[in-house]
Parts: C-alpha cells; sequence; structure tokens
C-alpha cells in the first residue's frame, strides 16, 4: 500500500463519516478488525461491532458532520494522520469539535485491519 491509497482511504472514511454511512464504513475494515476508539478501552472486534458503533454515533447521534485531515506519515502497511471533525449531538444540539490522530494498519487487501484513535474534544452549549 502507497501514500495515495492511504489518502483514499481517508476519503472514504470521511464521506462515510459525514453521511452517517455506517454500512459503508464496514467495507474499509476487515472482517475481523479492531477498532480502538481509545487506548484505555477494548477494541471493538469485526464488522457488526464497527458498524453498530458507527451507527449509534454518526448514523444517528450525530448531524452536520464536518471531517478533514492531513496525512503525517505511511510506512509499509501503517498510516498515520492527524484530523479535525466537528458536528452536533441529535437530540441535544451541542456542537461538538475533535482533534486527533490516527493510526491504521491495513492488510495487503488495502482494508484496516487496526484502527487506533486519540482525540480531545470541546463542546460548545448554546
Amino acid at each position: 500500500m502507497k501514500i495515495e491509497q492511504f489518502k483514499t482511504w481517508l476519503e472514504l472514511y470521511k464521506k462515510c463519516w459525514e453521511s452517517g454511512d455506517s454500512k459503508g464504513i464496514t467495507e474499509l475494515f476487515s472482517e475481523d478488525a479492531r477498532y480502538y476508539e481509545t487506548p484505555f478501552d477494548e477494541p471493538m472486534v469485526g464488522s457488526a461491532a464497527i458498524e453498530r458503533y458507527w451507527l449509534e454515533g454518526a448514523g444517528q447521534a450525530q448531524k452536520n458532520v464536518s471531517f478533514s485531515y492531513t496525512q503525517a506519515a505511511f510506512i509499509g502497511l501503517k498510516g498515520v494522520s492527524h484530523w479535525k471533525a466537528s458536528f452536533v449531538r441529535v437530540p441535544s444540539g451541542i456542537q461538538v469539535e475533535l482533534d486527533g490522530y490516527l493510526e491504521a494498519e491495513f492488510n495487503p487487501k488495502g482494508q484496516c485491519s487496526i484502527f487506533r484513535e486519540w482525540w480531545h474534544r470541546e463542546e460548545k452549549h448554546a
């Protein structure tokens, strides 16, 4: 995998998050992928767990999502990227800003097999 393929993967990740496409997000991950939302929690494992996470989050509890990223590095089968996101929580209407990093390790098919993210959140109450 090369940096161009990582950029394509990130663009698809962006598209799925912004549209709340929980089914589409699972296509970016291998069947047995491990998804670490934080470094302190056990990972979500497998497509069904990842889809449920995204459905309950971006699909049902977020609107007006905006996601942007820059590549930080890509070596072998691992990419790291700095990202920012914003959205409005449903139904509270609270504006959320996130600033984070992600690390994605890919299998030879170009699917993410291990995903880790670290982020900070700022919430703006109306």
